[in-house]
C-alpha cells in the first residue's frame, strides 16, 4: 500500500478559515481528478484539521504565531499521534504529505508569520457572526492590519511530523500555483 496524506482543506474547501474561494474550489477540483487516477495500491488519508477542531469554523486568519499562543502545539500533538499511528500500523510502502504553502499548521516549507502580541484575538469570535461576504473582507483587512508575511518554516503540524517522520515525501500544495502545484505532486507520486 502507498499513502497520500492530505491536509482537509485541499478536498473539502469548506475548512478554510474564512470559507472558500475560487481557488480552494479549483485545488479540491483538480486534486479529487489526480486521485481518481491513482492506482489501487494508493489509499488517501485527509486527517481532521487542527485549525477547526482548535477554533471552530469560521474563524480569523492567524498565524503560526497567534495559534502557538491559542494552545495549536498541544492540538497538533494529537493530529500528529493520530497519522503516526495510522504510518505505524499500516506500514505504506511509500508516505506523501500533502501541505498548504502559508498554512500556519499544515505549511511544508512555508508558514504565515505575525506578532501575536498585535493580534486581535477577539477576532475568532467575531466571525461566527459575519456573513461569507464580510469573512472575505474582513480577512483581507486582518491580513493587512497585521502584517502577516510569509516565512520559511512548516506550520506547527508539519514541524511535529517532520521531526517524527523524516522518511516521508513532503510536498507543499501552492494554491496560487494549483497547476505547478499539481505537477509537483504527480512527479512525487
Amino acid at each position: 500500500m502507498k499513502l497520500l496524506i492530505i491536509a482537509p482543506c485541499l478536498l473539502s474547501p469548506f475548512y478554510v478559515y474564512r470559507g472558500p474561494k475560487g481557488k480552494e474550489y479549483e485545488t479540491a477540483k483538480k486534486l479529487r481528478e489526480l486521485i481518481g487516477k491513482l492506482g489501487r495500491d494508493w489509499q488517501v488519508f485527509a486527517y481532521p484539521c487542527p485549525e477547526y477542531t482548535l477554533t471552530g469554523w469560521p474563524r480569523a486568519p492567524a498565524s503560526r504565531e497567534v495559534y502557538g499562543r491559542l494552545g495549536m502545539r498541544e492540538r497538533a500533538k494529537i493530529t500528529a499521534d493520530f497519522i503516526g499511528r495510522v504510518l505505524i500500523e499500516e506500514r505504506p510502502e511509500r508516505a506523501i504529505f500533502l501541505g498548504v504553502k502559508g498554512s500556519p499548521t499544515c505549511g511544508v516549507f512555508h508558514t504565515g508569520s505575525s506578532d501575536p502580541g498585535r493580534y486581535p484575538y477577539r477576532a475568532m469570535q467575531e466571525f461566527l457572526y459575519l456573513s461569507k461576504e464580510e469573512r472575505i473582507k474582513r480577512s483581507k483587512e486582518l491580513v493587512r492590519e497585521q502584517d502577516f508575511r510569509l516565512v520559511e518554516m512548516p506550520g506547527i503540524l508539519l514541524e511535529i511530523l517532520m521531526a517524527r517522520f523524516p522518511e516521508v515525501i513532503y510536498v507543499e500544495f501552492d494554491k496560487d500555483d494549483i497547476e505547478g502545484s499539481l505537477k509537483r505532486l504527480e512527479e512525487a507520486l
